[in-house]
């Protein structure tokens, strides 16, 4: 098991895969570096580091939860590029990590050799963060493996022809067994940091996806995503004509990324990194 400690005296789990491109792995908002074992297979020549947020997965809980925050993620990710002695890395964000890349090009661009961004851009369809408000901090319902999987089945609503199995999978990664049923993998503390953030007037994201400029692009989107508008995704597309573009059919937020559409769009884009 790796781990370093941030400046801040927090231990954070991170993982690192492979040889190649270094290609910094950075999850969602309450997700784990599980959330790319699914793509990992199709990334040969890629070393892949996988970073467990603070408060997440088997990192360190943050006692002050205020630091559940861009931010501080942002200078997570500094320093756990700087404990492995890497100058440069590209990062594939899904959602929060794709917000935390678009961060990172505008504050430490010269660390970044390039992006790719899943379901997730500068602006975020208020839906899906009312979707995530609905769940975010609270333990699930259901008392078992088996009956979360059969609730993610029937509200995941965007997603079409998924196999119980992959639900199945999604549970085991994302919720743990206690003993009083199964408990999220993440602080709930995290619901008080996204709600207060929410307080505040929502930062113009848009001169961060510019920051990018000039660095390798690409972009997958769920078709049926609630978080990343068809209309978000053609501005994108009229900033930069030369991102890599993909919709995932029958796939709302997030792509699992191992979709043949995904795929094809992250080994066209790491082939250009190489």
């Amino acid at each position: 098991m790796s781990e370093f400690l941030t400046s801040d005296g927090l231990t954070l789990y991170y993982s690192d895969e492979g040889t190649g491109l270094p290609l910094l792995c950075l999850a969602g908002l309450t997700r784990t570096t599980a959330d790319f074992d699914y793509v990992a297979p199709y990334l040969r020549g890629c070393r892949m580091i996988r970073l467990d947020y603070r408060g997440r997965g088997r990192s360190s809980w943050d006692r002050h939860w205020q630091n559940y925050a861009l931010p501080v993620e942002c200078r997570d990710v500094i320093e756990l590029l700087d404990h492995l002695g890497l100058d440069r890395v590209a990062i594939l964000g899904t959602s929060r990590g794709g917000l935390n890349a678009m961060g990172l090009a505008m504050g430490h661009r010269e660390r970044l050799c390039g992006v790719a961004l899943n379901d997730i851009g500068p602006e975020i369809d208020p839906k899906g963060l009312e979707f995530i408000m609905g769940y975010l901090g609270r333990n699930p319902g259901a008392k078992t493996h088996m009956d979360a999987a059969r609730a993610l089945e029937r509200t995941m609503t965007g997603f079409k022809d998924v196999p119980f199995s992959r639900w199945m999978e999604e549970s085991l990664k994302h919720f743990r067994m206690s003993g009083d049923g199964l408990t999220i993998t993440y602080d709930p503390k995290l619901r008080d940091a996204v709600a207060s953030q929410g307080a505040q007037a929502a930062p113009d994201l848009w001169p961060f996806f510019d920051a990018m400029e000039g660095l390798p692009l690409a972009c997958i989107r769920g078709e049926n995503s609630d978080l990343l508008t068809p209309e978000t995704l053609a501005e994108m597309q009229r900033r930069r004509p030369d991102m890599i573009t993909a919709t995932v059919v029958g796939r709302g937020h997030i792509p699992f990324l191992d979709e043949p559409e995904a795929i094809a769009a992250l080994q066209t884009w790491t082939e250009a990194l190489k």
